[in-house]
Formats: structure tokens, sequence, C-alpha cells
């Protein structure tokens, strides 16, 4: 029996050859303390209907760390850009410490004095395995136009599908 060579969707974040296409949007966050140090969010796929991957790439000095197969989906409880919107909205501060993670990328926002947010971005590529790296990098930004202006690049880097 002779069966007819169906392709199939293959889709696994961590072999190059089985990611979708990626385009050439990205969206770089620079620390306004030490413009050395950033996060960059790039190689944008959609892997479905539901989803959006992409990779992130942290540096600061002596460090390049890169995080390929990030994903975020429409069923996770919060979305990056609805996320730092929200911080945006909240210009005049808060008390607590506010987080949003998926699945290999984690964000931690604290408010400080005179108007400055700490974006703290962690990168992890296993989270199921001790040994495996991780690196964090803290950008700080201005509470009010600034993490507005970043809300609306992540809006249109991260559309949600």
């Amino acid at each position: 029996m002779h069966l007819p060579c169906v392709p199939r969707r293959l889709y696994c974040p961590c072999v190059p050859h089985l990611r979708p296409p990626a385009d050439e949007l990205d969206v770089t966050i620079r620390c306004q303390a030490d413009p050395g140090v950033s996060v960059r969010l790039h190689s944008r796929h959609f892997p479905d209907e539901y989803g959006v991957g992409f990779s992130v790439e942290a540096r600061a000095d002596g460090l390049r760390a890169e995080l390929p197969g990030v994903a975020v989906w429409v069923w996770d409880d919060a979305w990056l850009p609805d996320f730092i919107g929200q911080l945006a909205a909240d210009y005049q501060g808060w008390t607590e410490e506010r987080r949003w993670q998926t699945n290999h990328l984690a964000v931690r926002a604290v408010f400080h004095s005179r108007g400055h947010v700490a974006l703290t971005w962690h990168l992890q590529p296993w989270v199921s395995r001790s040994d495996t790296w991780r690196a964090s990098i803290t950008t700080w930004l201005e509470a009010g136009e600034q993490m507005s202006r970043l809300a609306a690049d992540l809006r249109e880097f991260l559309p949600k599908p």
C-alpha cells in the first residue's frame, strides 16, 4: 500500500529548522541608568493560531544571554503587553512587587522613588532541570512615558492571536 506524503506541521522551539519562519520586528528595552544594559525580543513567529513565539537576548557588561523558544499563548493568565500597560497606567506607584511569566521568561516589576520602575528580566532555558543556566537583567525606565511606549511596542510585537 502506498500512502501519499502529507506534510505535517512540526514545531519545536529548540530545533532551529523546525521553527516557523521569523519576521524582522523586534523590541529593545534599554536601561535608562546604563544604556549598555538591554533586553531585546526578536525573531517573532506564529507557531499556530493560539500563540506567538520569540527569542530574548539580554546584554550587559560582560554578559550576553540568548533564549530562543519563548512562547505566549492565548490561554496564559496575563499577556505581557497588558502587564506592562497596567504598570504604565499605575505611573504614580505601587507598593508590592509585580510579576509576569511564561515558559522560560519572567519579568519582575518594582516601583522606586522619583517615578522609576525596575524591570528585572529572568531568562531560564530549562525550568525542570537543576543543571541549567539562568540570567537576570534589570532595566530602569521612567514610570510614565517610557513604560507607555514600551507597552505600545510590545502590543505591536506580541499581538493577541
